[in-house]
């Protein structure tokens, strides 16, 4: 089994291509300071809260804000955007989704991500390129891809009929309600722990391997369909704040296929705090 589209492309295959024209990289970690620190040749800089986020409401940046980016960032309308940064890709996937539901084509995500390029000694520099400036073209958001929270709340009664799935890809303690956060990451505000009923607990992790690349399509489709996560399912993946769903979201729509796959970016921060929403807790301290 092969994956469902050609979104991946390999360490190799970077360097091959480092000064190919029309062949963009762009970096995005959670540690913003990790590029300053040294990236590959020629790979611009994108931060995914600074760059991404409205400055002040709890969403994003327009999708006319998106096109102003991509032309500061000297991207050109056809040109082939390679994605990668550090947490196997976690942020990279983010942006691949926000990009994705902004209208952006020609999207694609270096396997293995910032781990790799470094485990394998290959060229970093601490130099950001010279870009010259674009005007890129305008873009319409794909409202497909994206869930909100009364659409999630909607989405379960298909999931008790088992015509919808829902995704949890957070650790087991923040699924049972151990805890409301990862390991050694703060408290970001929410007040209760759990999960959305009826959701499957399948933390991102498990669709990776330790050098951060990608399982197989086989073992995939295997993991989530032995959830009774599959391709006939409305389905809406979420975490936290939606990094590491984005990066279970990439997994079942660009490499399964899967033909309806939402990410909730509200993710737990919202649900988590939202009145008279409901929450499954399994954890309990006696």
């Amino acid at each position: 089994m092969e994956y469902a589209k050609d979104v991946l492309v390999s360490t190799d295959w970077v360097a091959q291509n480092l000064n190919t024209p029309g062949v963009r990289l762009i970096e995005v970690d959670e540690d913003i300071l990790l590029y300053d620190t040294g990236h590959i040749p020629g790979a611009v800089k994108l931060d995914w809260q600074g760059d991404l986020w409205h400055p002040v409401q709890r969403d994003f940046i327009t999708a006319d804000e998106v096109s102003a980016l991509l032309g500061r960032l000297g991207i050109k309308p056809g040109d082939q955007i390679i994605l990668y940064g550090d947490k196997s890709n976690w942020w990279a996937s983010y942006a691949y989704w926000f990009l994705s539901y902004s209208g952006v084509k020609n999207l694609k995500l270096m396997n293995g991500g910032r781990q790799k390029w470094i485990a394998e000694n290959r060229e970093v520099t601490a130099d950001a390129p010279s870009v010259e400036p674009t005007t890129y073209l305008a873009l319409q958001r794909d409202e497909s891809l994206r869930a909100y929270r009364d659409e999630v709340k909607a989405h379960l009664e298909s999931v008790q009929s088992g015509q919808g799935a829902l995704v949890d890809v957070r650790s087991p303690d923040e699924f049972s309600g151990k805890v409301t956060h990862m390991p050694a990451y703060p408290q970001e505000g929410v007040l209760r722990g759990g999960h959305i009923p009826g959701a499957r607990s399948i933390p991102w992790a498990k669709a990776t391997n330790e050098d951060g690349t990608f399982k197989s399509a086989d073992e995939l489709a295997a993991l989530y369909g032995g959830e009774g996560v599959t391709a006939d399912k409305d389905v809406i993946a979420y975490c936290r704040i939606a990094e590491r769903s984005s990066h279970t979201w990439f997994v079942l729509r660009e490499l399964l296929g899967y033909p309806k796959v939402r990410n909730y970016d509200g993710s737990w921060t919202e649900w988590g705090n939202g009145v008279g929403l409901p929450i499954e807790k399994t954890y309990s301290e006696a």
